[in-house]
């Protein structure tokens, strides 16, 4: 039993080992299950955000095409599907989304590298290398960039193989050394990889070590150790950066060493280089776009004189400023005065107008180059429609272009024959300048844009010059003065100047006959001319005519010039009687205020004793400390004097006073440390329009300049009985502070927008004006109205920013801090200005309809002018008045039965005038302003029952 028992002690552990291994084996393998089924479970989860990221890429894809086909032209939708459909690597939409935009716009660098890329990558047939030629040539063709045309012959590379590969691949290579070899920075990667090309080509001639190379062997090894030292040569003498680099190359690679020639070429280049490196090194330290940098190489590159250098740091400057109009316009310019290379040009002017489609400037240069080259009539009438489609930012441009149009026509006629298809082609031409100005340009702008008829006078006058036809130029003529030029007298001397050459005296008396009558702004110099021709011509009836015609001309103009001059002068007469009525008024009351006055200052005398009588007489009163103080501490506002905030009484003394360790009473704590010779305007600033019920305003204005300088005092301003007024001062230790100070105004403190303006004593400035933003025309900013009151600035930018670069931004408020529903934005130029305008005007915006228009504020100039008065609608002088328009005082002590209905404030905002109330122009109507009323008047009225 015992040998049992030991036996089964002995079996047992390994039994029990067995089971606990296959319970760790079975724990194990579940173990494995849960973390399978969690990894399982997390691929699930993957796919199912794969597919929803999918759904949702696929319906933004959606969105931007819907928006597209709405607007084609909406540059920024087409970047974002273009990058849409390239993450979802969608290569059959994203080809079509390209090609789309190309058509469009010239693609930038970035987009034409991975346009490029993903064609490259997806060619699999070698019959398919000819796309990605055709491809890139459209792609050189837009911008003159280094990367792509690098990309280009690494890619022509390696189809060398086929027949006369590697004569296609130089050629490529020699073209992008013409187009950017001569690139400071970028162009040495062009030349390097050009000497590469031709080394790898050396080692393919090359005969294999140890034997003898035959006589053809010989030859092309020859001719291509040549080819290297040609590159070398031509590298050597391009100013380059780091091309020191290079010729210790060439003196290494070399046997016989470099040559002489070379060397002297290599150091003028690098004199060359040394004068251009200043330029170099200020466009690598600035930011794109780096306008101002490009200009000043440009102009330095001018002076040298040098065409293909003058050329490559234009192309340079335009592959990062493309939407700068003026740029493209200087580039053009010299283009054809200096280079006049048909294919530079002309290419150079196709890309002006794709990239600044509005610039009507860039269209006319394009049409005179065309024309100057001897291009096809049918390519200059295409260039043109296309010039009519561009969307122009002003009505005068649509004559421009017309005009120059015009020109072209006008000149292709042989005027020698009788009638040819180009005349007929001109005359059809006028004809439909003249329908399209009137229907689709005036539709557009409320106006045609050409006033003076400018283009039917250039029409009167080829028909009477060129065709001898004075019946269609007379028909013409008459169609300008129905216009409302009848009124002028520049117009009729026109006229007649043109009968005086091609017609006869008869239509010339006509026409002056017709001046005399209907001109208005100069009829002196029209009757003048009239009794001239007389003089000439006429017989003794036609001179007692002209006299007759003339006298009673300027007899009715001097008599409508005196009426005018009588009213103007009764108008001012009325104003000089009521000044001095109101002059008379004030004086007759000061005698009257002098008594009040005194009456005042006795019963303050009185309280004054019973106060001495309370502290002592060693104490001073706050009506003397207010009143000794007034020279030191208060300032004038535009509201006047205003002191320091009165501390409430305290037992152990009067307010604003201490005692000293002797129990004497001193002067005012803070009127001592705020001395005279303490005040430093120079060094203060005047915040106002704070709120009234501003907690602690010392503290909080501390805390709110405290970043703008060291703060020396703050002087908030209280009424009487403690309330703050809702202004106060700040004086720094240094004026350098103020400027900074001045950056803080319209920030918004517990909602209401903080004015901050320069401290000036008005009593010692009193024309003194503080307006923080412009009253002129600001062409490179605009004005947006119709916003809707929760827009907010965040919001503003995000709809004004794919127009251009915003500088600054700024949405009006009223002086509680609402918004009005107007803003400014000012972008880096006047281009994206007027572009935002063409694209921004009349789109709506939560269900409001935007008005866009480029800055032009209103002047804020005060004149001396009688306004009307808000009490019994009687004039009073502007200089009168408040400083903010208002009178003195806003309270009116006329009974509510006296009041007389006053004409609305007009309000003005961004030049424009309307009435308060109707929003019609507001006018002043002086003659209808209520006389003067006496005190018996007033007496009537108010005992009338």
């Amino acid at each position: 039993m015992a040998a049992t028992s030991n036996e089964e002690q002995t079996v047992l552990p390994d039994i029990e080992e067995e089971a606990e291994g296959m319970e760790r084996e079975m724990e194990s393998d579940e173990d494995e299950e849960e973390r399978m089924g969690v990894e399982h479970s997390e691929e699930d989860e993957d796919d199912k955000d794969t597919s929803e990221d999918e759904r949702e890429n696929e319906a933004e894809i959606q969105r931007l095409e819907e928006q597209l086909s709405i607007n084609a032209f909406d540059y920024n939708c087409h970047v974002d599907l273009i990058k849409l459909l390239r993450q979802e690597g969608k290569l059959h939409r994203l080809r079509k989304a390209r090609q789309k935009m190309s058509e469009l716009f010239p693609l930038t660098e970035e987009i034409w590298l991975d346009w490029l890329k993903d064609e490259i990558r997806v060619t699999e047939d070698e019959s398919d290398r000819e796309k990605i030629y055709e491809l890139s040539e459209r792609a050189v063709k837009d911008y003159v960039c280094p990367e792509i045309w690098l990309e280009y012959v690494q890619y022509s590379i390696g189809g060398m193989g086929a027949e006369g590969g590697i004569e296609r691949v130089r050629s490529i290579f020699e073209r992008a050394l013409t187009a950017v070899g001569l690139h400071m920075i970028k162009g040495t990667s062009i030349w390097e990889a050009y000497r590469e090309f031709e080394i790898a080509i050396l080692s393919t001639v090359q005969p294999p070590p140890g034997s003898v190379p035959s006589q053809e062997q010989q030859k092309l090894l020859t001719a291509q150790l040549q080819r290297i030292h040609t590159l070398f040569k031509r590298q050597l003498a391009v100013p380059l950066m780091d091309m020191e680099g290079t010729y210790a190359e060439y003196s290494d690679w070399a046997d016989d060493g470099v040559p002489e020639m070379v060397t002297h070429q290599y150091r003028r280049a690098l004199q060359q280089m040394q004068k251009c490196k200043p330029y170099e090194e200020a466009l690598l330290v600035s930011e794109p776009p780096r306008l101002t940098e490009y200009q000043a190489y440009i102009d330095f590159e001018m002076k040298e004189g040098d065409p293909a250098r003058v050329q490559i740091i234009f192309e340079r400057a335009l592959a990062e400023n493309c939407l700068v109009p003026d740029l493209w316009i200087k580039y053009t310019a010299y283009l054809d005065r200096q280079l006049k290379i048909k294919d530079v040009v002309l290419s150079a002017h196709e890309r002006a107008v794709r990239n600044c489609p509005w610039t009507m400037g860039l269209w006319k240069s394009y049409l005179l180059a065309l024309e100057r080259h001897r291009e096809d009539h049918q390519t200059v009438t295409d260039v043109f429609e296309k010039a009519l489609n561009a969307g122009f930012i002003q009505a005068t441009d649509y004559v421009d272009i017309w005009q120059s149009y015009l020109d072209y026509l006008r000149r292709r006629v042989d005027f020698s024959k009788e009638w040819s298809r180009e005349l007929d082609e001109l005359r059809a031409a006028f004809t439909r300048s003249l329908d399209y100005l009137k229907q689709d340009v005036e539709e557009r702008f409320s106006e045609t844009g050409d006033l003076s008829c400018t283009i039917m006078q250039i029409w009167a006058r080829i028909e009477a010059l060129h065709c001898k036809n004075m019946q269609k130029a007379r028909e013409l003529w008459d169609s300008i003065m129905t216009k409302g030029n009848a009124k002028y007298a520049n117009m009729w001397l026109e006229y007649y100047n043109l009968e005086r050459s091609h017609g006869d005296a008869t239509h010339c008396r006509k026409a002056l006959h017709r001046a005399v009558q209907c001109t208005s702004d100069y009829p002196e110099h029209v009757c003048e001319v009239l009794l001239s021709f007389e003089r000439v011509e006429g017989s003794l009836e036609d001179w007692d005519g002209a006299v007759q015609k003339t006298e009673t001309k300027l007899n009715r103009v001097n008599e409508q010039r005196s009426r005018v001059a009588e009213k103007e002068a009764f108008i001012a007469r009325q104003e000089e009687e009521k000044v001095e009525h109101r002059r008379k008024s004030k004086a007759d009351k000061k005698p009257q205020k002098k008594s009040q006055k005194a009456n005042r200052t006795g019963d303050k005398r009185k309280a004054e004793d019973e106060y001495e009588e309370e502290w002592g007489e060693d104490a001073e009163l706050p009506s003397k400390r207010h009143k000794g103080v007034a020279a030191e501490e208060l300032m004038e506002t535009e509201s006047g004097l205003f002191g320091r905030r009165p501390q409430p009484p305290r037992k152990n003394g009067p307010p604003g006073y201490r005692k000293n360790q002797q129990g004497a009473t001193e002067a005012p704590y803070q009127t001592q440390e705020i001395a005279q010779e303490q005040r430093k305007d120079e060094n203060s600033i005047f915040v106002s329009n704070l709120p009234f019920n501003l907690e602690d305003p010392e503290s909080k204005l501390r805390e709110l300049f405290l970043t703008c300088g060291t703060i020396q005092q703050v002087r908030p301003v209280f009424t009487p009985k403690g309330v703050f007024r809702g202004y106060c001062y700040v004086q720094f230790e240094d004026r350098l502070a103020v400027p900074e100070a001045l950056k803080l105004d319209r920030l918004d403190v517990n909602g209401r927008p903080m004015f901050v303006s320069p401290c000036v004593d008005k009593n010692k400035n009193p024309d003194f004006k503080v307006f923080k933003f412009n009253t002129s025309m600001e062409k490179h900013k605009i004005f947006i109205s119709g916003l809707p009151y929760t827009c907010s600035k965040e919001q503003l930018e995000q709809l004004c920013k794919e127009h251009g670069t915003i500088i600054a931004s700024r949405l009006v408020t009223n002086r509680s801090g609402k918004p009005k529903g107007l803003a400014y934005v000012e972008y880096e130029n006047e281009t994206q200005a007027s572009q935002a305008v063409l694209k921004l005007d009349g789109t709506m915006l939560e269900n409001l309809k935007l008005s866009v228009a480029i800055s032009n504020p209103p002047s804020r100039k005060i004149e001396d002018k009688v306004v009307p008065s808000r009490i019994l609608g009687a004039a009073m002088p502007r200089q009168l008045q408040g400083a903010r328009g208002k009178g003195r005082t806003q309270i009116s002590l006329i009974p509510r039965s006296l009041h007389r209905q006053s004409t609305p404030d007009a309000k003005a905002e961004n030049g424009t005038v309307t009435d308060g109330v109707h929003g019609g122009p507001g006018t002043t109507n002086l003659a209808t302003q209520m006389k003067t009323l006496s005190n018996e008047d007033f007496a009537r009225m108010l005992l009338k029952k």
